[in-house]
């Protein structure tokens, strides 16, 4: 029964010597070890020896990228408008000797020192160009934190902000100042519509004015020259009338009918002169109407009698 007993100690003291000899550190972790009291060193994933109740594990470390939130605080922009501004930050441990010895507590310093910084970045900004340079502001506070935390064996990574929250009376305002901009440029477009509109109809009616000039001048080119065309022809078709009386006339009896038809027209003239008015008109020699009566039958009997020229009665 002894023996048992002895053996079951004996196990016991195998089994915790052992699990203060082997430790088996993580992936992605990193565990500081002290010697006597002192840093010996770090171990890294995988199977480690280390000397029983000498040595011991005093930091754990995780060096995964670590998302911590920074809580909300109140910043003054330097306008001195009010903001409650809250963010996230992205850390990782790279120097596990540094993240154990370099602060007693490095969460800690980081998001002090974040809030006082994300203070000081937005102090130095108006309240409309906090809203446009978040880049800027994230930028400058990783810049920042990353300088200070080297000696703290951590690398900051991003710094996000998540809210910008101005007063409700700034709310109301800068809704108000936005309403004011749209309806302004509400008013811009239409007064620029409308002028696009009259410059449309003005260059409208000059090209439908220059369309018509151009019409009218063509119309009135045409016009003319059909009345040059008709005034040519008539000119050309009397030529002609002439040129053909005057070959009739050279012929036999071409005389006779000038006469015979100038003693028509003359009979012609003379009756209409007569029908105008209540009163008659007759000749003063009738006589001389006979004769030339006479004259004219004779040229169309044809005895050649009538010949000469008709004098005017």
């Amino acid at each position: 029964m002894d023996v048992t007993i002895i053996g079951a100690i004996l196990l016991i003291i195998v089994i915790a010597i052992a699990a203060q000899t082997i430790k088996i550190v993580p992936q992605q972790h990193a565990w500081v070890l002290e010697r006597l009291g002192r840093y010996h060193a770090t171990l890294t994933p995988g199977l480690t020896i280390v000397v029983p109740f000498v040595d011991r594990v005093a930091y754990k470390h995780v060096l995964k990228e670590i998302p911590l939130e920074v809580p909300s605080q109140v910043c003054i922009t330097r306008d001195n408008t009010q903001l409650q501004v809250d963010g996230v930050l992205y850390f990782q441990v790279t120097d596990a000797m540094k993240a154990s010895y370099g602060s007693s507590n490095f969460i800690y310093a980081i998001t002090q020192l974040s809030q006082t910084t994300l203070r000081s970045v937005i102090g130095k900004l108006e309240l409309d160009k906090t809203f446009e340079e978040r880049d800027y502001i994230n930028h400058s506070i990783v810049t920042s934190l990353d300088q200070a935390a080297a000696n703290w064996g951590v690398k900051v990574l991003r710094y996000e902000i998540k809210d910008l929250t101005p007063p409700k009376e700034i709310l109301h305002a800068m809704q108000a100042q936005i309403t004011a901009e749209r309806e302004k440029r509400a008013v811009i477009a239409a007064s620029e519509g409308r002028k696009q509109e009259q410059i449309n109809i003005a260059w409208g009616a000059r090209e439908a004015a220059i369309h018509k000039s151009e019409g009218e001048r063509q119309a009135q080119i045409n016009q003319a020259e059909g009345e040059a065309s008709a005034i040519l022809a008539v000119a050309v078709a009397n030529a002609q009338a002439i040129e053909k009386i005057g070959a009739a006339i050279q012929t036999a009896g071409g005389m006779e009918a000038v006469n015979l038809k100038v003693a028509e027209q003359y009979v012609t003239a003379f009756g209409n002169i007569a029908k105008q008015g209540n009163t008659l008109i007759v000749p003063g020699n009738l006589s001389e109407m006979s004769s030339m009566i006479a004259s004219a039958l004779s040229i169309i009997k044809g005895d050649g009698t009538g010949g000469g020229v008709i004098r005017k009665s």
